[in-house]
């Protein structure tokens, strides 16, 4: 039988990960709460029912936070790009600090010394990659170019994107209509942003060969709208310039001298001002010395990595795919840094305290995971330090950590501080339980950054030393 929709004045006492309040309805449940703010009282549309929680969206307020504004964007509510427009910036970024607090607290236990003053930086067209999903919907006239509807499937039905630059939301409309001129619009479902600091490259995913006329389309259209247009027939190693040749992308790095090519495939932040601000300040955390061996786990092209040579004696780079990892010695030939610096790609989720060994001893470290979190890493630290295995910590379940193999314990120094980046606060603060409780080092400091603004997504920073 279909549920029915019931209506419940509910009080919002927070956000969870989805932007949306969180109430308590009179039935006892957890509500989430689409469009409603802590603080508010507002009547909700139950629709969603579970044995533990309900879903609904807010329709009527007794009363509006102080934090809520006017979302920009018409397509808000419909498109799933954004979830917290309706939300003031500076209060965005309160909640993802609180948020890591909680974190903090409620997975490990602890709580950082110093809070590190949160990051920010444009809040509008600051989105610099992205991929757009591309149909042919013959019930809403054509193509569609954008993003996915909220908790859907399905295309929004965009005529421009706030967050995205200026030049890339005017091309959401001429898009659709490039598109829908080629022979097989239909077999093109994609199409990858990838912006650096002078190039702007779109990346056509196609499932059927393209004809000579297509590609003169996409010729005309790039020249028209100042665009590089790469063509996927497979997987994100098959991207090819359409005609072979064409101004390379990349990013710099100023503050370090550098300059970081890229294809627009490759993994880069979303966010480049953030990412330029983020770079300086974990290099400031680190403090390498010019005595310092230093090892940046999860290096993907270099971005911290290269920085890093600027300042210490050396770095190696560890990355788990091997693409990944010749790229970014190619970015350290062409910034004169071969000769500090050294890369190998490794599967970071599958180590060990002798694989630890194998790699040599650190002075310091840098670790950026993406948001599985470096749980291994962390495990195999802690193993060849010796630190103490418990199967429970302070409410804080670890699983156990096996001692090495093969006789005595060889001594091995630690690192004396860890700068940790994350983009996700809870396999940041399990992780964080792991080198304070079981490794012997202390929280010194942490804090956000709004790399992504107007959505949930929490970056952080975290320092780790060893007392």
């Amino acid at each position: 039988m279909e549920q029915r929709e019931r209506m419940e004045w509910l009080q919002i006492d927070g956000l969870d990960l989805e932007g949306r309040g969180v109430g308590r309805s009179e039935n006892g449940k957890v509500v989430f709460v689409s469009n409603a703010l802590p603080g508010e009282r507002v009547q909700a549309s139950i629709a969603r029912s579970k044995r533990n929680w309900e879903s609904g969206t807010a329709i009527a307020w007794a009363n509006v936070s102080s934090s809520r504004v006017t979302p920009k964007c018409p397509h808000f509510g419909i498109c799933g790009g954004c979830s917290m427009q309706h939300v003031d910036p500076a209060a965005q970024l309160a909640f993802k600090q609180r948020t890591l607090e909680d974190d903090f607290w409620h997975l490990s236990r602890l709580r950082p010394q110093t809070q590190l003053r949160p990051i920010a930086g444009p809040s509008w067209g600051y989105r610099t990659r992205a991929r757009l999903t591309v149909r042919l919907v013959f019930k809403k006239g054509g193509v569609l170019v954008g993003f996915h509807e909220k908790g859907s499937s399905y295309v929004a039905d965009m005529r421009s994107c706030a967050i995205l630059p200026q030049k890339v939301s005017d091309l959401l409309l001429p898009l659709r209509t490039l598109i829908a001129s080629l022979s097989r619009p239909e077999r093109a479902p994609q199409i990858e942003l990838a912006m650096g600091d002078s190039v702007t490259a779109l990346v056509l995913r196609h499932l059927e060969p393209l004809t000579e006329e297509d590609r003169q389309l996409l010729r005309d259209f790039g020249a028209r709208h100042d665009v590089q247009w790469w063509l996927q027939a497979k997987g994100p190693d098959s991207a090819v310039l359409l005609d072979g040749d064409g101004a390379p992308l990349r990013y710099g790095l100023p503050e370090f001298g550098i300059t970081m090519p890229f294809r627009p495939t490759d993994f880069t932040q979303v966010n480049p001002q953030i990412n330029r601000v983020m770079v300086a300040r974990a290099l400031r955390l680190l403090n390498a010395q010019a005595t310092d061996r230093v090892i940046d786990w999860f290096c993907g092209l270099g971005n911290f990595t290269l920085p890093i040579a600027t300042q210490a004696r050396t770095v190696l780079g560890i990355e788990g795919s091997a693409t990944l990892v010749a790229r970014a010695l190619d970015n350290a030939m062409q910034n004169d840094l071969q000769d500090k610096v050294a890369f190998t790609a490794r599967n970071l989720f599958e180590m060990d305290a002798a694989d630890l060994r194998a790699y040599g001893e650190a002075d310091l470290w840098l670790v950026d995971p993406p948001r599985d979190g470096a749980l291994a890493l962390c495990k195999a630290l802690v193993e060849a330090v010796g630190g103490k295995s418990l199967s429970r910590t302070e409410g804080t379940e670890i699983e156990h950590l096996p001692s090495e193999q093969g006789g005595e314990r060889v001594p091995f120094n630690p690192p004396r501080r860890i700068v940790y980046v994350s983009c996700n606060p809870a396999t940041l603060a399990r992780d964080a339980g792991l080198l304070v409780h079981h490794g012997g080092y202390t929280l010194r400091a942490a804090g956000v950054m709004n790399m992504f603004p107007h959505t949930a997504h929490v970056e952080s920073m975290a320092v780790f030393e060893r007392d």
